[in-house]
C-alpha cells in the first residue's frame, strides 16, 4: 500500500529568524513536515526529518526553505516534500506620542512545497484597532470600537520582509495596536481611530489594494475578523486576488 504522506507534526523547535533590520531573533517554531515516498521506500524517515531541521535552525526564512526542502526530499527520494512552520515574531514597537518602547507578539507562518504543487506561502497575523463607521454615524457623541486582526498571506516573486506585510496590515486598519500607552497615547490612538471609520470588508479591500500593488507579491489572501464589542458575533471579511480578476 502506497501512503499518501508520511512525516512529523506540530514539532517544537528552537529557530533563528533574520530581521529586517538586520538583526537574528530567537523563536520557538511549531513545525510540520511531510514527504510523498515512493512505494518501495521503507526506512524511517524521522530521523532525517530531525537532522535537517538541526542543520537549517540557524536561519529560518522564507529564503532557505527551497533548499531545506530540496536536501529531504533527495535524501528521502521522495517525490515531494512540503514543511509547514509557525512561529511567534516580537516587534520593537515605540508609542505615537510619548515613544515608550514595548514589544508587540506577531502570528507568522511559512508554508512551503517541492515537486508535486509546489508553492510558498508568507503569512502574518497582525492585531488592530476597527471603529464602526455606523455608530458614529448615528451616535451624538462616541463610537464603539474594538480589536481585530487582519490575517495577511502571500506568494512571492522575490525575497519581502515580515515587518513590510505587518505594516501593510496595521496601515489598512482604524488605529494600530501597542503593547505600551500612556495618557497622550491613549489619546492619539482614540482620536485617530474615531476620524478613521472602518468596517471590516473597508479593511480588507484597503489591504488588498496595498498587496495587489506590490510589485513582487503574485497572489495574496486577506482576512479580518472584529471582535466585535457591543454584539455576540464577531464580523469578518476576505478576499483573494483571484476574486479580483
Amino acid at each position: 500500500m502506497k501512503l499518501k504522506t508520511v512525516g512529523i507534526k506540530n514539532i517544537n523547535y528552537p529557530v533563528t529568524v533574520r530581521e529586517k533590520s538586520g538583526g537574528l531573533q530567537q523563536t520557538v517554531a511549531s513545525i510540520s513536515l511531510q514527504v510523498s515516498l515512493p512505494r518501495q521506500y521503507r526506512e524511517s524517515c524521522v530521523s532525517t526529518f530531525i537532522e535537517v531541521l538541526n542543520k537549517y535552525q540557524e536561519e529560518m526564512s522564507n529564503r532557505i526553505f527551497r533548499n531545506l526542502l530540496a536536501e529531504v526530499k533527495e535524501k528521502l527520494r521522495a517525490e515531494s516534500a512540503h514543511v509547514e512552520m509557525t512561529f511567534p515574531y516580537f516587534l520593537e514597537k515605540k508609542a505615537p506620542v510619548t515613544g515608550t518602547a514595548g514589544l508587540m507578539e506577531y502570528n507568522c507562518r511559512f508554508t512551503g512545497g517541492i515537486g508535486k504543487d509546489e508553492d510558498f506561502i508568507l503569512s502574518v497575523k497582525v492585531p488592530v484597532t476597527t471603529l464602526c463607521p455606523c455608530s458614529k454615524e448615528i451616535s451624538e457623541f462616541g463610537a464603539h470600537n474594538q480589536r481585530g486582526e487582519v490575517s495577511l498571506n502571500v506568494k512571492y516573486s522575490a525575497f519581502i520582509w515580515m515587518e513590510d506585510l505587518i505594516a501593510m496590515a496595521e496601515s489598512g486598519a482604524s488605529c494600530e495596536v501597542y503593547s505600551l500607552l500612556k495618557r497622550p497615547d491613549e489619546k492619539y490612538v482614540t482620536e485617530k481611530a474615531y476620524t478613521n471609520p472602518m468596517f471590516v470588508e473597508d479593511v480588507v479591500r484597503k489591504v488588498a489594494e496595498m498587496a495587489h500593488d506590490h510589485p513582487d507579491i503574485t497572489w495574496f489572501s486577506v482576512g479580518v475578523e472584529s471582535f466585535e464589542s457591543i454584539h455576540k458575533h464577531n464580523a469578518y471579511a476576505y478576499v483573494d486576488s483571484d476574486e479580483m480578476r
